[in-house]
């Protein structure tokens, strides 16, 4: 039970983020290279102080697969929050969950594994979802560049999942440190060659959201999240999950005063239902990756 309270805890963090992202006055690239390097300070202290050394063997035999990954985390961050700003967080969350049907759609060439009939008949609910969500508005937000930029955050956490299955002799922990590490790393030079490395916005107000997350939607989720999968069966953890997108959704109706059209909601249904169909048949990951 405390596993699952654990894993619970921490999809209500991750649905929080975007609410705390709206609220920045910062660009999308500096939040991601604080959120990079305040969550992976915070994983280092917890890995010092449980004792948990990484094999530097490993370390060096996955390096490149680890830092390509990093990047893609740390960009994927940029594109979620631009996603953020663009349209309603709902929009953004149910683009951002397309990541397992790109999976699917990539697998077959990338994993040779076989593309099945109900396998293509997730993708093409998927995809009938997304079409009903994507909505030209008349609010003064651009929703379909905003969903535009979910799917591309989609894509590079989706290839974020294929590349940890090539990863050996690490657990989900250390990758994800290492991960995070690489992400601020590949972060800085990306936005000091686009001059957005300014912190121009970074009053009061931003410093406090940071913080919380970094440390806490960061560094103390990705703790929890890893510490309560141990525990945990894979069809549970997969089940669980959604408690992300749907805290997401009504957070930001309660304190954001979003909503979405009854046409939106079937496409959300058709998108979050095709995913966890997926993830259903997808049981072979063998630690998964953090979704927010």
């Amino acid at each position: 039970m405390r596993g699952k309270m654990r894993l619970i805890t921490t999809m209500l963090i991750f649905g929080s983020i975007g609410v705390f992202v709206k609220k920045m006055n910062m660009s999308s690239s500096e939040i991601a290279f604080l959120r990079g390097v305040i969550g992976s300070l915070f994983l280092l202290v917890a890995s010092l102080l449980v004792k948990h050394k990484p094999s530097f063997k490993a370390l060096k035999e996955n390096a490149l697969l680890l830092l390509l990954s990093g990047g893609a985390i740390g960009l994927n961050w940029i594109f979620l929050f631009e996603s953020y700003r663009y349209t309603t967080i709902s929009n953004a969350t149910i683009s951002y969950y397309f990541a397992p049907i790109f999976v699917m759609i990539l697998a077959p060439w990338v994993l040779k594994e076989k593309l099945t009939g109900v396998k293509v008949g997730c993708i093409v609910a998927a995809m009938v979802g997304l079409f009903l969500i994507v909505n030209p508005g008349g609010d003064g937000q651009n929703h379909t560049l905003g969903i535009f930029y979910g799917l591309l955050a989609a894509a590079l956490y989706a290839s974020v999942i294929l590349m940890n299955k090539f990863i050996k002799n690490l657990s989900g922990f250390e990758t994800t440190l290492v991960q995070l590490i690489a992400a601020a790393i590949v972060l800085l030079p990306y936005i000091g060659w686009q001059g957005t490395l300014t912190f121009a916005g970074l009053n009061s107000t931003s410093i406090i959201f940071i913080l919380i997350l970094g440390i806490i939607h960061t560094g103390l989720a990705y703790f929890l999240y890893f510490t309560s999968i141990q525990e945990l069966k894979g069809s549970t953890i997969a089940v669980l999950s959604y408690i992300d997108p749907i805290s997401a959704v009504i957070i930001a109706a309660i304190f954001l005063g979003e909503s979405m059209t009854f046409v939106q909601m079937i496409g959300g249904i058709l998108i979050l239902g095709s995913t966890f169909l997926s993830e259903r048949l997808e049981m072979k990951i063998k630690t998964p990756t953090p979704t927010s």
